[in-house]
Formats: C-alpha cells, structure tokens, sequence
C-alpha cells in the first residue's frame, strides 16, 4: 500500500523547485536551504490540503534499548 498520495507527492514537488528558486520560506521567514526541510515543509501542506500523509510521530523513531 502506497505511504503518500499523488497530491501530497506533487505538494513536495511544488516545495522543493520552490527551494531552489530560493521563494520557500520556514515558519520564522527565512529562506529554506535545506532539502530535508523542504520536504518536511511539502508534507507539513499537504496535510493542511487533507492529502493522504500519514500523522506526524509523537516521539520520532525508537531506539533499541542497550543491554549491558
């Protein structure tokens, strides 16, 4: 089963030839340099559109616990 759909994938397609036109702005105005956050900035509106994009992680990804 597909992770994203076609309008969250164009979202992020939108946003990263706006990065590097140097229009993508982040929440606090400055230019987005970065590639990663230009995606997490795609996704972050597609959501907002209501495009199938699985909800945000509350805590990230887990760690294995070490055994000592």
């Amino acid at each position: 089963m597909a992770k994203y759909g076609k309008a969250a994938s164009k979202t992020v397609k939108s946003a990263m030839r706006r990065r590097k036109t140097g229009t993508l702005k982040s929440g606090t105005g400055q230019t987005v340099k970065s590639r990663k956050q230009a995606i997490a900035i795609g996704l972050n509106e597609a959501r907002e559109k209501g495009a199938k994009v699985p909800r945000k992680s509350a805590d990230g990804p887990r760690r294995a616990a070490k055994k000592r």
